[in-house]
């Protein structure tokens, strides 16, 4: 009986951590939707209300519609569109380049294949940030500024991915190959309907992760574009504050930052399953 009320004892406090846990999560986005809710003056005054206001529907449509005063008339759909092409661009081309790489990698014999590899794996410790100014000199000189190629080509590479291609492809036994290699089946055929089809939880898994990356870019978009129409989301939430609590339309900055969280959180709900699969199962 001890042992029973131990066991329900355990599972209440594990619970009632989680709920806290999840309530410290959701605090901040509830107060940002109730935000979005009330009219510019309410946050003005100092006193944040706790309950949603009237004015949602007019707040969301204005901002996606017309965009915010302090930043332009450009609209938030249109950021949105530009971070959505950006993702799905990155997330994209890491998944092919680095599925190419790693197949290369594992399946094919070439002179020094072991040290390309270790070459790729050593761009990890040169992120974006410390290349910058080559990058974009490189960009510039192919005239990809202001331009979607601009923003998605030079973050397409990723040794992470390769990586974890490449440690997947190994597990795959020899005899399967051997069996593809007697039923006739070349490079490519082998690629397409063996190897891709055996790494489809994988790619769920780095397609979440690499769209939350490539949608949560800021820099880099900051730096390749000048130009308003290719300004990305999360550009349009920083340029939106003015500097000022007073100026600031904090009803119209919240949606922006609500309207900001559902592609990813899309991504992710829809792809749970393949996600959480990809990420711990073993059988592939």
């Amino acid at each position: 009986m001890a042992m029973v009320e131990g066991t329900a004892r355990s599972r209440v406090i594990r619970h009632a951590l989680i709920m806290i846990g999840l309530a410290t999560i959701a605090f901040p986005v509830y107060m940002a939707l109730v935000t979005s809710t009330h009219e510019a003056a309410t946050m003005v005054r100092g006193v944040v209300p706790l309950l949603p206001g009237t004015e949602l529907v007019d707040t969301y449509s204005r901002v996606l519609a017309t965009g915010i005063p302090t930043f332009g008339s450009m609209s938030v759909l249109a950021m949105l569109g530009n971070s959505l092409v950006m993702a799905l661009g990155i997330a994209i081309g890491k998944i092919v380049i680095s599925l190419l790489s790693a197949y290369a990698i594992v399946f094919f014999r070439f002179p020094l294949r072991t040290l390309w590899f270790w070459m790729i794996f050593a761009t990890l410790m040169l992120p974006v940030e410390v290349r910058i100014v080559p990058t974009f000199q490189v960009v510039a000189d192919l005239g990809l500024l202001n331009s979607y190629g601009g923003l998605v080509v030079p973050l397409l590479a990723s040794a992470t991915a390769t990586f974890l291609f490449r440690q997947f492809f190994l597990t795959i036994p020899d005899e399967l190959v051997e069996a593809a290699r007697v039923d006739g089946a070349g490079p490519m055929r082998f690629f397409f309907d063996i190897i891709l089809p055996l790494s489809r939880t994988n790619i769920a898994a780095l397609f979440v992760i690499m769209f939350a990356y490539g949608w949560n870019q800021y820099l880099w978009p900051l730096i390749v574009t000048s130009d308003p129409a290719y300004t990305t989301i999360m550009i349009g939430i920083q340029r939106a504050l003015s500097g000022s609590d007073e100026l600031t339309p904090w009803n119209l900055v919240m949606a922006m930052t609500i309207l900001a969280m559902l592609p990813p959180l899309a991504v992710v709900l829809g792809m749970q399953r393949w996600f959480v699969k990809g990420l711990v199962d073993s059988e592939k």
